[in-house]
């Protein structure tokens, strides 16, 4: 699978008003190129309803031919065969999971220049640095960054495939890619949409 994180969508049940899977299929008809299932949070699915909502996720993802990546849970991201993790500092000793997944695509999450080297150092495909604004969609996030430390991670490493996150929509996110993001990634920019093409080509 190729790391585009053009436009990279994050969505799980409770980010949704409608039916979650129909929200997906139009962001990935919209033109989506990552796909990250991040099923958290009060009222998140558990167990197997949890397990069959992620099989018809990948489904759709690969219908469409867009990477479908797991947050934070390896062993379903082992269990079905997902293209990829996207991971925070303190879920996954990342070396572990590539023992165990040859080929699979990882991303973390970075906040400081001190574990943008360790996961590099590391072996990480992506980093995502955020969040960038206020975000509504993490209850635990930390304080927005701006693009500060954006710019100068693109600075310092040139090559590292970045993506942001974090309040990130179509009338901020030009600014994200003129500090040197790759990809911009979304949560209720899309999951809320009124006209999700609309929202998926402005980003």
């Amino acid at each position: 699978m190729s790391l585009n994180l053009d436009k990279y969508f994050i969505m799980g049940t409770i980010n949704c008003r409608r039916d979650p899977l129909v929200v997906l299929e139009a962001a990935l008809q919209a033109g989506i190129t990552m796909f990250q299932l991040r099923e958290k949070g009060e009222n998140a699915l558990t167990g197997d309803s949890y397990v069959q909502f992620a099989r018809k996720c990948q489904s759709l993802c690969h219908a469409y031919k867009v990477p479908f990546l797991i947050n934070d849970d390896v062993e379903l991201a082992l269990k079905l065969n997902a293209d990829g993790i996207h991971v925070g500092q303190d879920d996954l000793n990342i070396e572990m999971f590539r023992k165990r997944a040859e080929n699979k695509i990882i991303g973390v999450s970075v906040h400081t220049m001190e574990e943008l080297e360790k996961a590099i150092a590391n072996g990480a495909d992506y980093v995502g640095i955020g969040p960038i604004f206020e975000t509504s969609s993490k209850k635990d996030a930390e304080p927005p960054a701006g693009v500060a430390f954006l710019k100068k991670a693109r600075t310092d490493y040139p090559n590292v495939p970045i993506v942001a996150i974090g309040g990130i929509s179509p009338t901020n996110s030009s600014i994200v890619r003129e500090a040197g993001a790759n990809g911009v990634a979304v949560i209720s920019a899309i999951s809320l949409s009124e006209d999700i093409w609309k929202t998926v080509r402005e980003i």
